[in-house]
């Protein structure tokens, strides 16, 4: 059946005080046009891959990847609170034929999750309850990381499975790409971040508001090139696109963690998100990308990218960078 990708950057600055106009309209044209893309798509179903950052999965139980038969949005960062329209039957059906493939999926009947699944379907919807949605998590951001040919096999059994749907299925990759932002490390985060981040502690109103002011400074600092995180790299970030842009995704079954948290930040592991959601693609044949949009972004700590993509044999209409 008909599938469809679009991978999309994230960022809780994009909902907060802090970008200029300038940037927020750029952004937001690219945006508009994946929407477009979505729109003339017109999905019946949605598979989103996202990471988390600490606000559903913690260090005290955190598979690598986990599919949500139920899903709840914790509203973090100015975006939508409360459940999901998630299809129960149609998440087991898809965890089932993960396992039969030789995907070792976590499922979770009541997942929560964050900005990084809940903002694209804002985007691309206006709504994050619009459509049916299966989100799966891919963990991003907590060492040990696996390998990332593991992402690409998971990506591949998905499209597998969804050419089986009968639905017209968009795949979303929600993250990326090179950016450091301050998200607690366990090795460095102070004690009481650390009891939150590996015990999941809940936060509470006022916390969620000091990190939320905290993430605004960080920002600010970062812009003005005064600020101890790891600066974008927007030279890997076109490299990865180019894999992306080409079909050459395999590259990256031999490609080192500790090589990509080097150059291009602690939590530039969420490509895996793309990596999941084209594979998919892939898996049903070759495709060409439509919309493509990168710009490397300060103010929202970010090497921001768009992608749409299609089957080869389909019309693609929007090509601009």
């Amino acid at each position: 059946m008909p599938l469809a990708v679009c991978c999309v950057s994230h960022s809780p600055l994009l909902e907060l005080p802090g970008p200029g106009p300038e940037l927020r309209a750029e952004v937001g044209e690219a945006l508009d046009r994946a929407r477009d893309f979505v729109r003339n798509f017109d999905p019946e179903l949605v598979v989103l891959f996202a990471p988390d950052h600490y606000n559903g999965f913690f260090y005290k139980l955190m598979p690598p990847f986990c599919l949500g038969t139920a899903a709840t949005a914790v509203g973090d960062y100015g975006t939508y609170a409360g459940p999901l329209n998630v299809p129960a039957d149609r998440a087991l059906a898809l965890a089932e034929a993960l396992l039969d493939a030789g995907i070792d999926i976590a499922t979770s009947a009541q997942m929560s999750v964050d900005h990084g699944t809940v903002q694209p379907l804002q985007r691309l919807f206006g709504d994050a309850t619009a459509r049916p949605v299966i989100p799966v998590f891919v963990n991003s951001v907590a060492t040990p990381l696996g390998p990332l040919r593991r992402v690409r096999a998971l990506g591949t059994a998905v499209g597998r499975h969804l050419a089986t749907s009968g639905k017209r299925v968009l795949v979303v990759g929600s993250g990326g790409l090179s950016h450091d932002p301050p998200v607690p490390q366990r090795a460095t985060a102070p004690e009481p971040v650390l009891e939150r981040i590996v015990h999941g502690r809940p936060m509470t109103t006022e916390q969620r508001a000091a990190r939320q002011t905290a993430v605004i400074a960080a920002a600010r600092d970062f812009a003005a090139g005064d600020s101890p995180l790891q600066a974008l790299n927007p030279e890997w970030d076109r490299a990865f696109l180019e894999l992306v842009d080409t079909g050459g995704l395999a590259a990256v079954d031999d490609w080192d963690n500790s090589d990509i948290t080097r150059v291009a930040g602690n939590s530039a592991h969420e490509i895996r998100t793309w990596v999941a959601a084209f594979a998919a693609l892939a898996a049903q044949g070759s495709y060409r990308t439509g919309v493509r949009y990168y710009r490397p972004a300060p103010e929202l700590i970010a090497g921001f990218a768009v992608r749409t993509a299609r089957p080869a044999d389909e019309p693609i209409e929007d090509r601009r960078r």
